[in-house]
């Protein structure tokens, strides 16, 4: 089993990135994070431990001609003990999962049973494999 600390982020697709980065700022006090390492996307907005990662919405249409707003993935907090957990109870459960090493972050991406795709990640050193 795999043991999450807490969600680190949800990772809404928006139509305007400075605008939805200011109107978090403004209306919920959320601050802009890691913006040294990404110029955006993602635009990282934080309240604590908690963050969204705010990317365009993509250049496919609904029917209506608009782009699709959605969640694009929920990502949970582990440690890097976590992470080398999860890669191995995830292989051995089955699950189709990739591993992306991000600047300041290592995550694991996988689908839930209903196809919601999540993350896990986790900010500590861990071994690449």
């Amino acid at each position: 089993m795999v043991q999450v600390a807490q969600i680190d982020h949800i990772a809404l697709s928006v139509t305007d990135l400075a605008l939805s980065e200011a109107w978090y700022r403004e209306h919920l006090g959320l601050e802009r994070r890691f913006a040294e390492l990404w110029d955006g996307p993602p635009v990282m907005m934080a309240a604590g431990g908690t963050a969204l990662a705010l990317f365009p919405a993509d250049d496919t249409t609904t029917a209506a001609g608009v782009a699709p707003i959605r969640m694009l993935h929920l990502a949970f907090r582990v440690d890097a003990a976590g992470f080398q957990d999860a890669r191995t109870h995830l292989a051995q459960a089955g699950i189709q999962h990739r591993e992306a090493e991000h600047e300041n972050c290592r995550s694991l991406y996988f689908a839930d049973p209903d196809g919601h795709k999540l993350e896990l990640t986790t900010y500590d050193e861990v071994p690449t494999s």
